[in-house]
């Protein structure tokens, strides 16, 4: 790769994870969510990869970090559902605001925004299928850079 290349390449993957996570914390009142941000931390994961190399990106996992947070991405979203079931009687239902009722009244309703105080799990439902799509997608390409790699040493 050239070294105009690898001098951008750094800074527009820090611009795409803040992007992507921006995505994900507004994904309740607009449009994208989920799986859109991750898909846009992903890229700015695989564009380091991509053009550093698997072994020089900056932004480098390891495959424990990897299933750390794919299954915390899986539990939580399991977790919100369940919320959900006991809650309200169905998988994922959307209890409303105050999941535990923690919140004070007083404090509803001076924030009473109907779009986003009244979004309930939704919020936390993108975080955690942020992070699934996100880890998923960076994983795959890793798992191939690393094959390539792989594949050069043994033919070497």
């Amino acid at each position: 790769m050239s070294q105009i290349l690898k001098l951008i390449a750094l800074p527009i993957s820090i611009i795409l994870i803040c992007l992507g996570i921006m995505t994900i914390l507004g994904g309740h009142i607009t449009p994208g969510g989920g799986f859109q941000g991750g898909a846009m931390i992903a890229s700015g994961v695989i564009l380091s990869v991509l053009v550093y190399g698997i072994g020089n990106s900056p932004i480098e996992f390891s495959h424990t970090y990897i299933e750390i947070f794919e299954s915390i991405g899986a539990l939580g979203f399991i977790a919100l559902g369940l919320v959900g079931l006991f809650a309200g009687g169905f998988f994922l239902y959307n209890v409303g605001a105050d999941i535990m009722n923690v919140v004070p009244s007083s404090i509803q309703t001076i924030f009473h925004y109907p779009d986003v105080t009244n979004a309930g799990i939704i919020p936390y439902l993108n975080i955690f299928v942020g992070l699934k799509v996100f880890v998923g997608l960076s994983a795959i390409v890793i798992a191939f850079a690393g094959f390539k790699k792989f594949i050069e040493e043994d033919v070497d």
